[in-house]
């Protein structure tokens, strides 16, 4: 069977812009079966899968025991997951900030930092609405269609994470995770430690370690997605690193590989269709 990649997305309902990214509806089929890395990333992992359950065999923090989802829920996180394919998956991706976790769960992401969970044992009715409406529908613009309405009808009870730590996640987002803390700190008018401290509460990452993560994977869709005559040095400098030798570094902690063994070993990845075909 040859191996067939689809990928498509889509914007959220308006109401849901301010959390919600966009949704990716993907279906990978005829590839070896195996194993899967799930990289530290912006955005909360939250996962609709659509037929086989999502099995993540080796949890970010090793102490939480292997688990099999139909709806993943998952925190911020600084190491990998391993999620076992048997070489078909299909589902959709909904990429929620960390700003939205608050407005849909009714606490912080920090409660979720480093953990997966099945999405009902955050909010039953969510959880079991969006597995099975999502499973009962044949098409991508349905699929999507089932996520606006149960993530909307959620979002309407829910409050946010208030406008000083609003605005520094969007800042280090905005600037792909190369602003330094104090300028920030100074700009809503707290001291850098009042801003770690408040930051680290609501989202289970400091800012310095929420900048590394996403640097990281403004790095990672970099490579990915980038023809291999531009060379992986140029990609350091552009993400903001010192040099090569930073990026390598970064990517054994965060990936538990190096940037080369990432790209020779995953299988394509969640993508937008319109990014460039990934790098040989």
């Amino acid at each position: 069977m040859e191996a067939t990649t689809e990928v498509v997305t889509a914007a959220p309902a308006p109401v849901l812009a301010a959390f919600i990214d966009r949704y990716v509806g993907y279906r990978l089929a005829g590839f070896e079966p195996g194993l899967h890395r799930g990289l530290p990333s912006r955005h909360m992992t939250f996962i609709v899968a659509v037929g086989p359950a999502i099995d993540v065999v080796e949890q970010t923090d090793p102490r939480q025991a292997p688990g099999s989802y139909r709806c993943v829920l998952s925190g911020l996180q600084a190491s990998p997951a391993m999620i076992a394919h048997t070489g078909f998956q299909e589902g959709v991706a909904i990429e929620l900030t960390p700003l939205g976790c608050r407005v849909l769960f009714g606490m912080p992401a920090s409660e979720l930092w480093d953990m997966s969970i099945e999405c009902s044992q955050a909010r039953r009715t969510l959880g079991d609405q969006l597995a099975d409406a999502v499973q009962s529908q044949q098409d991508w613009p349905s699929r999507f269609a089932a996520c606006d309405r149960a993530l909307t009808a959620a979002a309407r009870t829910g409050t946010g994470s208030g406008p000083e730590l609003t605005w520094a996640w969007r800042a280090l987002v905005h600037t792909g995770g190369t602003c330094s803390i104090n300028p920030i700190a100074d700009r809503i008018g707290w001291s850098r430690q009042h801003l770690t401290r408040k930051f680290t509460a609501e989202f289970g990452a400091s800012p310095k370690l929420a900048a590394r993560i996403i640097r990281f994977e403004r790095a990672k869709r970099m490579l990915a997605g980038t023809p291999s005559y531009i060379s992986i040095a140029q990609i350091a400098t552009t993400c903001g690193y010192y040099d090569q030798a930073h990026l390598n570094r970064d990517f054994a902690e965060l990936a538990g590989v190096s940037p080369t063994t990432w790209l020779a070993e995953e299988i394509p990845s969640v993508q937008d269709p319109n990014d460039p075909p990934a790098r040989g």
